[in-house]
């Protein structure tokens, strides 16, 4: 009896022993998995830069949703989620706002703010004024999200230049709360510029302005 007891002892360690192993394993390999997505997001970071020339291949509608879901997760000041977006593929309208500046992009989405978020629904808490920020961040994330993916993108600006705002909400029919903020051109690449390394010491301060770092 006392063999059979030691024996079953015996086995519950060696299960317990292989249970904490793989336990470890599991949380060894989570580890690592989580380090190589961060290296991922920094390297998607680090390599997206402006593409201005582009394929005569049209943009799959899965690579848009995932786009336009990546804008739609940036940050916005109290949940206002401040922003509209107009996908554009109809080639007349494409012409169109390219204006001065011709390009080969088979889509462009118009990323918008839309003034009448900037208000809670209390009515009490208003930011009239962050609705840009927000809008900014969301084309930033879209950027981001079509590089991931394989594709080139450009920001083209448009508000705060009045006139082109205007001339873009007029092209696309846009209510007056509704306000253009960029026009993102968008394809598979058809070049392939160098990243820019924009780092700079000089732009850096720590705890004031002209601070060095200790």
């Amino acid at each position: 009896m006392k063999k059979l007891v030691l024996a079953m002892a015996t086995a519950l360690l060696v299960l317990g022993s292989c249970s904490t192993q793989g336990n470890e394993t599991q949380q060894e390999a989570a580890a690592t998995n989580n380090i190589d997505k961060g290296q991922a997001a920094i390297e998607n970071i680090m390599t997206r830069t402006s593409i201005r020339q582009y394929t005569d291949q049209p943009v799959e509608q899965e690579k848009i949703d995932i786009m336009l879901k990546a804008a739609m997760a940036a940050p916005t000041a109290l949940n206002l989620q401040p922003w509209h977006f107009i996908v554009i593929d109809d080639k007349p309208t494409l012409e169109l706002l390219s204006g001065r500046q011709p390009s080969n992009a088979p889509l462009m989405i118009a990323v918008c703010g839309d003034t009448n978020k900037t208000t809670m629904p209390d009515g009490k808490s208003k930011l009239p004024d962050f609705w840009v920020q927000d809008v900014s961040a969301a084309i930033e994330n879209l950027l981001l999200a079509a590089h991931a993916q394989g594709l080139g993108a450009v920001w083209t600006g448009v508000y705060p230049a009045m006139e082109r705002t205007a001339e873009v909400a007029n092209i696309l029919n846009c209510p007056n709360n509704i306000v253009p903020v960029a026009v993102v051109r968008i394809g598979y690449p058809g070049e392939s510029p160098e990243p820019k390394d924009k780092f700079k010491e000089e732009n850096i301060s720590y705890n004031k302005f002209g601070g060095k770092k200790q």
